[in-house]
C-alpha cells in the first residue's frame, strides 16, 4: 500500500478533512502516494457507505476522487518543488476547482477500491488529475479534478 502519503505531509491547520484529513478522525482518512509515474489510492467501503444493497454510495466515490484529486496535485507539486512524502517539509495544500465524476458501472461493496491518477499542469498553480476507479480488474468511474493551489483566503 501506501508507506507515507502526502496528506500525512499536510500541515496541522490544513489536516481537517473529511475525505483526506489525518486529523479528522471521523473522516475517511484517504491517503494518496506515488505507484510510478501515476497517483493511487486504496479504500475498501463501509458498510454504511451503501447505496442500495450490494453497491457503494455515488457520494462516497466522489469524495474518493475529489481527496484523490487534490491530493495527487499536491504530491506533484511537492516533487516539482524538489520533495517526496516524509522529507519532513510540510506539503503544498491545494483545494478542489472543478469535479467531475462519471460513473460507469455499479460499484460492489465490500471490494477495495483503487483510485489511479495523473496530473497535468495546466497552470503554475492549477492542475488537472484525471482518476479512473477500479474495483478489482473493472473500472466503475472516471473523474477529473481540477485543483488550484489553496488561495490565502482559507488561510488563518
Amino acid at each position: 500500500m501506501i508507506e507515507h502519503a502526502i496528506q500525512d505531509d499536510y500541515a496541522d491547520d490544513y489536516a481537517w478533512c473529511y475525505g483526506c484529513g489525518r486529523l479528522n478522525k471521523l473522516g475517511l482518512q484517504l491517503k494518496t502516494g506515488w505507484d510510478g509515474d501515476q497517483t493511487v489510492t486504496w479504500y475498501t467501503p463501509k458498510a454504511e457507505h451503501t447505496a442500495i444493497p450490494g453497491f457503494v454510495y455515488g457520494g462516497l466515490i466522489a469524495s474518493l476522487i475529489d481527496c484523490h484529486g487534490t491530493g495527487s496535485a499536491a504530491l506533484y507539486v511537492h516533487r516539482k518543488n524538489g520533495h517526496e512524502p516524509g522529507d519532513g517539509v510540510d506539503a503544498p495544500r491545494l483545494v478542489t476547482g472543478s469535479l467531475t465524476v462519471n460513473f460507469l458501472a455499479p460499484t460492489p461493496e465490500g471490494v477495495p477500491l483503487k483510485a489511479v491518477g495523473n496530473v497535468e499542469e495546466i497552470h503554475p498553480k492549477k492542475f488537472k488529475v484525471t482518476t479512473k476507479v477500479y474495483a478489482g480488474d473493472v473500472c466503475c468511474v472516471e473523474g477529473i479534478v481540477i485543483a488550484v493551489m489553496m488561495p490565502d483566503t482559507f488561510k488563518k
